[in-house]
């Protein structure tokens, strides 16, 4: 049995996972069952059976994979081949939002007062305990 084949099939769960799409065949198998892969429109379960030019689609990692089969491969191989077995139709990933930091004070500005941490945990949206009577 060779590592890569134009032809033939290969089970959906162990493709997704041989082009490291999921970590684990686990977690492709699960997506699966949890109904987060599609091959060509239709929702499958983990022994579907795929074959060069479907379309899989993969809900992992809060966004969406879409990726056309190029290649069927049956046993993990590096991220270079892996990429090779594919061709990514993938809307890009959402840009990340840059977040200042917050409550982050100047360097050699002391210990904060009293008012200081109370504007801090304010700011960062932490509960402070009742005031003592």
């Amino acid at each position: 049995m060779a590592e890569t084949d134009t032809e033939g099939t290969v089970r959906v769960d162990s493709w997704i996972w041989s082009v490291r799409i999921t970590k684990t065949r686990s977690q492709a198998a699960s997506a699966c069952r949890a109904g987060h892969v599609r091959v060509n429109g239709d929702r499958v379960k983990p022994a579907h059976p795929l074959k060069a030019g479907d379309e899989v689609r993969v809900f992992h990692a809060g966004r969406e994979r879409i990726v056309v089969v190029s290649k069927i491969i049956r046993k993990r191989v590096g991220a270079p081949v892996a990429v090779q077995c594919y061709v990514d139709n993938s809307p890009p990933p959402p840009p990340r939002e840059f977040a200042a930091p917050m409550g982050l004070r100047d360097r050699g500005t002391g210990r904060p007062t009293k008012r200081d941490r109370r504007e801090l945990e304010r700011l960062r949206g932490s509960a402070s305990p009742p005031p003592r009577p």
